[in-house]
């Protein structure tokens, strides 16, 4: 210890020396009630329950109007509810034809809630925030991260920013491209609000289109086009910007993270599979694809991969696919696209990290892992979850509308699936479904675009350490 340094012990009191007594003060104690953990982790959950659920009653209350309607007559009430949930979950699925009954009020109304809906609540409601010039606050940044998959919240605001910029950009190049064509049928002003809804509701994977007759896009089924660059837009929306920031900043595949590599390795490999198996078992079937010139076969087999992804467009008649065709599209349904993208789904994210780990258990290895990377225990847990409780979902859909519906199983199954991967695809049973079977379908699709993104909170809000751990044992397998 230095000599100029003198501790309490070593001081001793020398004649004229001066002492200051200091009067002592108690500290204070100020008791801070502990929160309730439960009520903050179910705050944000329930804030986007609330705001998708608030979105879908304002568009049934305006849908409703007389005017939302060619007819003029008020909408009833259950079919405008709907209409109004499938447009803000981007679903697709309609009862009534959104041309021939919906007046250009109404069709305006959807456009916005698909838009609003591709976004989100979360990212809407901080883009106004961003348009008043209001502050955007610590509890709003960390509820865009949770919906979109993100583990830090510096640059929420300027990721936002990016991401209205260029889906804006996007659905401008998109819509002028539809225009090229549509102006060649259409009035100017016709083609220019078909081309803006086309383009608008394909990045969004909302599946809903203006051509009238629950044609969807099957009389552009010859169209390169109409139909690639719907494909282009599907993609585009299906992969989330998260991914093609990533892919724009890094550039070489090999710097790209994990969870890019998984989402461009697992959507690649669904989309060639899927196109190969449609190739096969629709190329003679002479209600979809049989009377088509081979080069139109291919299109409409890679148009049908990507659009059963949650897009809900459809170039061929769904409802006279083969079984096997309508079994693998189902499959792609419940895939779903990217998290934090407009599909919806369990994820592609999802279903890679349980392959991951299928493919490691089987070759004998502990801890699964990919492109270099290990993947967290905790994570492969999440998506068990989300897999399982999905499945149960659609079971539960599935036995309700075999009791109230009069179609077939597949029929009633491949709906179920269509609604809870919020794709839109159907056989066409929809506009026969009776209240009951609307209903269903309404908390379905509902359930389908909040479900796997609020169980994943759930899921990471209830993540506890453990202190103590349980003596191991085997269960047999197999």
């Amino acid at each position: 210890m230095p000599n100029h340094v003198r501790t309490e012990s070593s001081y001793r009191r020398k004649p004229g020396d001066k002492v200051y007594r200091v009067r002592s003060q108690r500290p204070w104690q100020v008791l801070i009630p502990p929160l309730p953990r439960k009520a903050v982790a179910r705050a944000s959950l329930w804030t986007l329950a609330y705001g998708f659920a608030g979105m879908i009653a304002l568009g049934a209350i305006l849908l409703m109007l007389p005017f939302a309607s060619k007819s003029g007559q008020p909408t009833a009430f259950i079919d405008a509810l709907f209409t109004a949930t499938s447009s803000v979950c981007v679903t697709g699925l309609v009862v009534v034809d959104t041309l021939d009954y919906w007046s250009f009020f109404g069709q305006f109304v959807i456009l916005v809630l698909i838009q609003v809906g591709g976004f989100g609540y979360m990212t809407m409601t901080t883009l106004l925030l961003i348009a008043l010039g209001r502050r955007i606050g610590l509890r709003e940044r960390l509820l865009i991260g949770e919906t979109l998959g993100l583990a830090r919240i510096g640059g929420v605001v300027r990721l936002i920013r990016n991401m209205a910029l260029f889906t804006i950009a996007t659905e401008i190049v998109g819509a002028a491209v539809f225009y090229l064509h549509f102006s060649a049928e259409y009035p100017p002003w016709t083609a220019i609000w078909k081309s803006i809804f086309q383009s608008v509701s394909a990045l969004n994977n909302a599946g809903f289109d203006v051509f009238g007759g629950f044609r969807s896009l099957t009389v552009y089924h010859n169209d390169y086009l109409i139909l690639l660059t719907t494909a282009a837009l599907i993609i585009l929306g299906g992969i989330s910007f998260l991914v093609l920031e990533d892919v724009f900043r890094n550039r070489r595949p090999g710097k790209f993270s994990a969870d890019t590599k998984m989402v461009l390795s697992v959507s690649l490999l669904l989309l060639v599979l899927v196109t190969v198996i449609v190739l096969v078992t629709e190329y003679g079937n002479p209600a979809t694809m049989g009377a088509l010139p081979f080069s139109s076969k291919i299109l409409n087999a890679f148009f049908q991969s990507v659009t059963s992804r949650t897009a809900g467009f459809s170039a061929i008649n769904t409802g006279s696919m083969s079984d096997y065709a309508l079994f693998f599209t189902m499959l792609l349904m419940f895939i779903g696209g990217a998290s934090g993208s407009t599909a919806g789904g369990i994820k592609v994210n999802t279903f890679g990290l349980i392959i991951v780990t299928i493919w490691s258990a089987v070759r004998g290895r502990e801890y699964p892992g990919a492109f270099g990377k290990e993947f967290m225990v905790t994570q492969i847990f999440r998506a068990l979850a989300v897999l399982m409780l999905s499945l149960g979902v659609v079971a539960i859909v599935v036995f309700v509308l075999t009791i109230t519906e009069q179609a077939s199983f597949l029929n009633i199954l491949f709906e179920a699936v269509s609604a809870f991967g919020t794709v839109g695809l159907s056989t066409g049973i929809t506009p026969d479904l009776s209240v009951i079977g609307r209903l269903v379908i309404i908390v379905t699709m509902f359930v389908g675009r909040l479900g796997p993104l609020t169980l994943t909170l759930a899921l990471v809000r209830a993540q506890q350490i453990s202190v103590y751990r349980y003596p191991k044992e085997i269960v047999r397998i197999g």
